[in-house]
């Protein structure tokens, strides 16, 4: 299948990721056409279309489907409905249902990294009091205890200190923060891991299955949120190597089409751990719009049309920093900054947290 110049892209969500999609959609000579419930939507400004309804809307969802030629996502909690009723109409979502259906559970995630022989933190399922205290026993403390599903930024999970011995109270702040910010229950409890840095790839599979990797970015993160990605990474190089293999052998696996986000973690003796992935466009692959010829954003627009998948070579050094909550009031400095490259997201309220744009600066590469 190929969409070529004047087709339609149809993204599901509104969000700066979607936003972004959009733009590089346009760059193409593809239109994108945004499916969100948000009608203030920072996609919404630069979309060649745009459909106002909920994930689980078949009547509009079909109407949509109708006038794209392929459907992809900006975000990895797209209800399976969804894509049930696009699947009913025959209409092509990419990356698959599989991808997506592995990613939103922190179980089924971590047990498919291991299945193809990728290593991640020790972990074990939590449902009740019972078996939270079974974990603690076979991981010991401290540990994470996170909701199973929709957790993003740091949500939806609570530390379970070393010195902490009420069980009934971590399940209950677990809980309490699960309900409160996500209304999730199952759970999954994983263990610390010393490590001297956070990586990330960047990846993406075409449709024929030829595979491209970005360099990897250092990341550091701060109350859970992405602070800034840096490239390179000056991690060792047995890790970045380790790291791209693990990559490329998810995205093969997978059956995979379009841009996938892998975090690790660096362990003291070189080797990394399987963190999480994201299968879509990633906050840790920002850089790429500026200090490449091809950004992620682009290579995703590429992968999904059928398109021939660009080079992934950057051209500079670069350190990317997210602009979160009253940080985008920055805008009028940064704007002056020499080699910054400033991206707003056009989001109506800066509230704290919420990420309002970004700056990448960038500098010859050595």
């Amino acid at each position: 299948m190929i969409v070529e110049p004047n087709g339609v892209i149809g993204i599901l969500g509104g969000g700066q990721l979607g936003r972004m999609l959009a733009l590089a959609a346009a760059r193409l000579g593809l239109r994108a056409h945004v499916y969100t419930p948000d009608e203030n939507a920072p996609a919404a400004d630069v979309a060649h279309a745009l459909t106002i309804g909920s994930y689980t809307d078949a009547e509009r969802l079909k109407a949509f489907g109708e006038v794209v030629n392929v459907v992809t996502y900006e975000f990895e909690n797209v209800p399976a409905e969804t894509v049930d009723i696009l699947a009913a109409r025959r209409v092509p979502v990419a990356p698959g249902a599989r991808a997506l259906a592995v990613a939103q559970d922190r179980l089924v995630e971590k047990d498919f990294v291991n299945s193809i022989g990728a290593r991640t933190a020790r972990y074990y399922p939590v449902d009740d009091l019972a078996s939270l205290a079974e974990g603690l026993q076979k991981i010991g403390r401290p540990a994470i205890l996170k909701t199973r599903r929709l957790g993003y930024d740091g949500k939806g999970q609570t530390t379970i200190a070393a010195a902490d011995g009420d069980l009934a109270r971590a399940w209950e702040e677990a809980n309490k923060k699960a309900w409160a910010e996500i209304g999730a229950r199952p759970a999954i409890l994983e263990g610390f891991i010393d490590f001297t840095m956070e990586i990330s790839v960047i990846g993406a599979r075409g449709r024929e299955g030829s595979i491209r990797c970005y360099d990897v970015s250092r990341n550091v993160h701060q109350g859970g949120i992405l602070r800034r990605s840096q490239v390179p990474s000056e991690a060792p190089a047995a890790a970045t190597a380790e790291a791209a293999a693990v990559t490329t052998r998810m995205l093969t696996e997978l059956d995979y089409v379009g841009v996938i986000g892998v975090e690790f973690f660096v362990l003291k003796d070189g080797g990394v751990l399987v963190n999480e992935f994201a299968p879509r466009v990633h906050n840790s692959g920002h850089w790429t719009i500026d200090a490449c010829a091809v950004s992620q954003f682009e290579q995703h627009i590429r992968a999904i049309a059928g398109w021939p998948l660009g080079d992934p070579a950057r051209h500079s050094d670069c350190v990317m920093e997210n602009l979160i909550g009253e940080e985008a009031g920055r805008w009028r400095d940064l704007s002056g900054e020499a080699n910054a490259c400033i991206h707003l997201y056009g989001k109506r309220e800066a509230l704290p947290g919420r990420k309002m744009g970004h700056v990448t600066r960038i500098s010859p590469r050595k």
